[in-house]
């Protein structure tokens, strides 16, 4: 069900700086939002991938012991991985 649909029953409260109420203020506009439906929107959107990334994996018992395994191995050279990690990213200056 939407959640316009829902009624509402609980108050959250918060303070921002006027800087960030000016951005998101305009940001709600943007979307033609409210700018209490912006927040609660964006917050919702956090809050659900935040929770999405505590992930709990089952695997059977051999398969852990695989995994367990894969982690004592020496690590091994690979090439490809080193000249990665010698290049500067793009999006750092020299």
């Amino acid at each position: 069900m939407p959640a316009a649909a829902l009624t509402r029953s609980a108050r959250l409260g918060l303070r921002a700086t006027p800087e960030q109420e000016v951005v998101l203020r305009r940001a709600a506009e943007l979307v033609h939002k409210s700018l209490a439906d912006f927040i609660l929107d964006a917050a919702c959107q956090a809050a659900e991938q935040t929770l999405l990334d505590q992930r709990l994996l089952m695997v059977s018992g051999s398969q852990y012991q695989g995994f367990l395994e894969m982690l004592d191995r020496p690590e091994s050279e690979n090439p490809g991985l080193a000249d990665l990690f010698s290049r500067h990213p793009v999006w750092t200056k020299g």
